[in-house]
């Protein structure tokens, strides 16, 4: 029997996609699961609403998970809990902050009374049998995220979370690359860092820099400043309000999103808002336009958020001024691009100025660019490098930003989801691949939307539906009424009528050459000749659900 040491990583989400970070470090005692997150559904995947890791591997070995480290608290990284919880007994570490949105989440889907939440701060590290977590601040567009140094019995391990180097960060939100590089003085065996923005050079710009460029926008500004931004990124709210107070305005908050995480930064302290600065929509009515900024949820033009519904006339509160200004102070998730577009082009209809990313510098990147990556690399200056945290066009660019950096050619490696690697003390091994097919979850169905239901969703969207209604009799088998044909998204029926008179010719055919009793090969013989006949005809290929009824 093998005893040697090992360290197996296996990544389940965020090695080839932007979201559902999700990471199994495994050694022969221990197990933990690094981060827990989702991802939003592309345009193709129709009524999906939230896309998960497949968790096949992690309840297969549940009995070993010891832990759940979250790195810090946006959604692709902790938005898969509610699907995994149920199903596991580790206790959840994170940040105060993290967990308390990690509390807001489970308390949904009424989880929070099972699930242990474990608040981790960076002066503490996390001892598991044959491993121990380090807990290192690092600076993102969220607050109290982390990098993790683990130490194994194969050697250090450094997963930097999502990071940025901030050189003059507000409010001490600052990536500690001392403890880094503390940890990293003896050698580390591995490091892992986000590849999000491998592709940008130089360094991202600063919150300083950030509050600076908002501060010109609230010095133009004569009318309502009405701003969109992440609700999740209390830094960027808590500039705002000082901009707010500075400037003699006062803050009115339109979503429930914003609103919670809001009253939620105030009462545990992570933001700081004086009293004379915050209002209700109420009474921002009762003021003057150069005295109100309104924050609201909508960054990435989601339909009923509450700035789309201001785009479209229909927010029930507020309408657009032709001299609002509106900032949206957030990236642009991909997928995202065309709603967001349709909400800029109709502000833009309604009279409003809007600042977006493109055109005015109202938001910083939480990722860290080019340089500041070469940085990290040269700090902790691992053994082993596994890019994580993005497409594979950015893995394959960071793991070669490693080569440049000083690691060896063989031990720079671009990993995909369900690529296990283990790594002994004197050797790695690639291990067989193992299932990583993403989850799409549909309302309260997991997993039952698969390749079949996609299909069938496309083609009802781009051909429609047409359903043949037959009534036989069960003793005689003879029709009782003629067949009846609807159509649903596949033809104007008033128009096309002589079409669908010449399918119930088809279907009277069909119905007298099939042995009677033989249901199932007469539905097969309905679907087939009149989607042969509707392609013919019309060049189109609806969905024929045919339905035969004995009575």
């Amino acid at each position: 029997m093998d005893l040697q040491d090992y360290v197996t990583l296996t990544p389940l989400g965020g090695l080839g996609e932007i979201g559902q970070n999700c990471m199994v470090l495994e050694t022969r005692e221990t197990m933990i699961l690094i981060d827990c997150g989702l991802m939003f559904p592309d345009d193709f995947l129709l009524g999906v609403d939230v896309v998960i890791p497949r968790f096949d591997y992690v309840l297969k070995n549940k009995e070993k998970l010891k832990a759940i480290i979250l790195t810090h608290g946006h959604e692709d990284h902790i938005g898969a809990l509610p699907w995994l919880l149920p199903y596991v007994s580790a206790p959840v570490y994170g940040s105060r902050f993290t967990l308390k949105l990690v509390e807001n989440k489970l308390s949904e889907f009424n989880l929070l009374e099972y699930t242990p939440l474990e608040i981790i701060s960076e002066k503490k590290c996390l001892r598991l049998k044959d491993m121990t977590i380090n807990f290192f601040p690092v600076c993102h567009s969220i607050i109290q995220g982390f990098g993790l140094g683990i130490e194994t019995p194969v050697g250090k391990i450094v997963h930097t979370g999502d990071f940025k180097l901030d050189p003059e960060p507000l409010d001490g939100h600052f990536t500690d690359m001392e403890a880094f590089a503390r940890f990293s003085e003896s050698g580390v065996r591995l490091m892992m860092s986000d590849s999000t923005n491998v592709e940008r050079e130089g360094y991202a710009l600063t919150e300083r820099e950030i509050k600076e460029s908002l501060k010109e926008v609230f010095k133009e500004t004569q009318g309502r400043l009405l701003v969109t931004l992440f609700s999740s990124h209390i830094q960027r709210m808590q500039e705002v309000f000082d901009l707010a107070r500075e400037f003699g305005r006062k803050v009115a908050v339109s979503g429930k999103s914003l609103a919670a995480n809001i009253d939620m930064a105030m009462e545990e302290g992570f933001l700081n808002v004086s009293s004379d600065t915050y209002c209700t929509l109420e009474e921002s009515a009762k003021l003057g336009d150069s005295q109100i900024v309104l924050l609201l949820t909508g960054s990435q033009g989601e339909p009923l958020s509450a700035l789309t519904r201001l785009a479209l006339g229909e927010h029930r509160q507020l309408k657009i001024k032709p001299k609002d200004t509106v900032l949206m102070s957030s990236r642009i998730i991909p997928g995202n691009t065309r709603a967001i577009n349709r909400v800029i082009n109709n502000l833009y209809r309604l009279g409003a100025e809007v600042y977006y990313e493109k055109v005015r510098a109202i938001h910083a990147s939480g990722h860290a660019h080019k340089e500041e990556l070469k940085t990290m690399l040269r700090t902790v200056n691992p053994k082993f490098f596994i890019p994580i945290h993005g497409e594979y066009r950015h893995l394959f660019k960071h793991a070669a930003l490693a080569r440049e950096c000083g690691v060896a050619p063989e031990r720079s490696l671009a990993l995909e989801d369900g690529q296990p690697v283990t790594f002994f003390k004197d050797s790695i091994r690639l291990e067989d691949r193992i299932s990583s097919e993403s989850i799409l979850v549909d309302g309260k169905g997991v997993g039952d939307v698969g390749h079949t239901v996609l299909k069938e969703r496309h083609i009802l969207g781009g051909e429609g539906l047409v359903i043949v209604v037959m009534v036989a009799s069960e003793k005689t088998g003879e029709l009782i009424m003629s067949p009846r044909l609807l159509s649903r998204g596949f033809i104007f029926e008033q128009q096309y009528d002589h079409i669908l008179e010449d399918a119930k010719c088809l279907l009277l055919d069909i119905y007298e050459n099939v042995p009677p009793g033989e249901n199932r090969k007469l539905e097969e013989k309905i679907r087939s000749t009149l989607r042969k006949f509707f392609r013919k005809i019309l060049g189109r290929d609806p969905i024929v659900v045919p339905l035969v009824i004995k009575v």
